[in-house]
């Protein structure tokens, strides 16, 4: 038995009833990825709303109560089209909200372990289709693979170890585990700092935990095997360029609906005290969102000053603008080119041209499900990579030349493949300077060789026209002066 959804399109998607209901749970879920601004909630939504779905925000900022608008939120009304969990429910004073917080709480609302009463039923037992949505992708990543350092972090230990530098974390990390330790580059503090509380932890290195990973059916290097079976990634990309406006122009759209107000009494109600003490921080919590960090000087300062605010609504825009970059190379990295044979397929939408969102967008997308959801092999080919762009072993490498410590062989030979290009163009510079200045020189001292002779035609002729240097090598003749030469020259 089949229905009809109701689109706005000329043509309706056909989807089986049974899509999404626990007995085919194919896809056992739907995953949107992409950078912000391309539209992910609003495919949720539509989705959602089509195919009894419930969306699981994974965001680190929007699980935090306040901020609607710089973290982006959806607003109510587009809530009330389709349910919304893990939304503005820590408080904005907690600074320890991890990603296995996050991880156990979404597991519960997808399939809990054991059956609860009706009214808790998770959605698969409530014959509901969970929809992830959101820019946090290694939130994503933890959802949908398993690992076996299930422990939450002891984060006062990591905030701990985070304050040292680089350098001495570094030399701590090689004397436990110095496998990781060659794996990991020196300023990436974060990283190291998990590393050495997993083995304060455990008592055990953290590549050992890893090598063990790979070792499990499924499992790889970045995690272990899928938690949940056939699920349905999309993700959603643009054009850069045409991504960019959209951006600066959605960053317009928080200033006129109040942005800086509501940081500015976000400052006040919890960030006020903590700058007076020199104690903010914005590397954790909430304080992480975009925007504290541009206008701390606005926001700090007795007078709002005009120049000071235009100069944070800059910064602004260049940090979203690069937190979209980033977000994109963490889904290639982490989902496109992940190594193993158990990586579900991810289908790509081009959300660059608005105007044609429905037809590029969203029907692919329902049709795509209608597929898997009658067990059929979808039109629409997922992103494949060549396999030699999967290889990319994570070696240490030192070069001497610039003195730069580099982590990964298709990052090593990307710098040096630019390094040489620009050594190459630098020589070249080099040696044609020296050649200019060797034929000056030879000019120059012909030049005085025939000075004499110049000066005896001085005396017979008042106003004889000096020799000229010739440089024809370099397709040119400089004449130095038409005016008889003073000795003091020479001199």
């Amino acid at each position: 038995m089949v229905f009809f959804l109701e689109m706005s399109t000329s043509r309706a998607v056909k989807i089986h009833r049974g899509c999404g209901l626990r007995r085919a749970l194919s896809p056992s879920l739907v995953v949107i990825l992409g950078a912000t601004g391309t539209g992910k909630s609003k495919l949720a939504i539509e989705i959602g709303k089509r195919l009894r779905g419930e969306i699981i925000s994974a965001d680190s900022m929007q699980v935090y109560q306040g901020l609607d608008i710089i973290t982006n939120k959806v607003t109510a009304k587009e809530r009330a089209q389709c349910r919304h969990h893990m939304i503005s429910f820590v408080d904005p004073l907690v600074s320890n909200y991890t990603v296995v917080d996050f991880r156990n709480k979404a597991v519960s609302l997808i399939s809990f372990p054991t059956a609860l009463p009706p009214p808790l039923h998770d959605m698969h037992r409530r014959n509901k289709l969970p929809i992830i949505v959101g820019g946090t992708n290694y939130y994503i990543e933890s959802l949908l693979w398993r690992v076996l350092l299930d422990a939450g972090v002891n984060t006062d230990r990591k905030l701990e170890l985070e304050k040292l530098g680089g350098a001495e974390l570094h030399r701590r990390l090689m004397e436990v585990d110095p496998e990781m330790a060659s794996m990991l580059h020196p300023n990436d503090k974060r990283k190291i700092a998990r590393s050495l509380q997993i083995h304060h932890e455990t008592g055990i290195p953290h590549s050992s935990w890893l090598e063990e990973q790979r070792g499990q059916e499924g499992g790889d290097g970045l995690g272990g095997p899928l938690r949940y079976q056939d699920p349905c990634i999309f993700w959603l990309h643009a054009d850069m360029d045409a991504l960019d406006e959209r951006l600066d122009a959605r960053v317009d759209e928080m200033l006129s609906v109040g942005l800086i107000e509501e940081l500015r009494d976000f400052h006040v109600r919890f960030n006020q005290k903590k700058v007076q003490n020199d104690s903010q921080n914005y590397q954790h919590g909430i304080f992480q969102s975009i925007g504290f960090k541009e206008f701390h000087d606005y926001l700090t300062y007795e007078t709002a000053l005009l120049s000071i605010s235009l100069l944070g609504v800059e910064a602004l825009k260049t940090a979203t603008r690069r937190y979209a970059r980033k977000q994109n190379k963490w889904v290639r990295n982490r989902f496109l080119k992940r190594p193993g044979d158990g990586v579900p397929a991810v289908y790509g939408l081009d959300v660059t041209d608005v105007a044609r969102w429905e037809e590029t967008v969203l029907t692919p997308a329902l049709q795509i499900l209608d597929s898997l959801c009658k067990g059929e092999k979808p039109s629409t080919e997922p992103i494949r990579l060549q396999r030699a762009e999967l290889r990319n072993k994570r070696s240490r490498h030192t070069c001497d030349l610039c003195d730069k410590v580099i982590i990964g062989d298709l990052e090593w030979a990307a710098l040096h493949l630019k390094l040489w290009s620009k050594l190459y163009f630098r020589l070249a510079f080099f040696l044609l300077l020296f050649f200019f200045l060797w034929t000056l020189q030879l000019q120059t001292i012909r030049y005085l060789d025939t000075w004499p002779l110049h000066q005896e035609e001085v005396k017979k002729n008042p106003s004889p026209s000096p020799p000229d240097i010739d440089l024809s090598l370099f397709c040119c003749r400089i004449t130095i002066s038409k005016e008889p030469i003073s000795p003091c020259f020479i001199n």
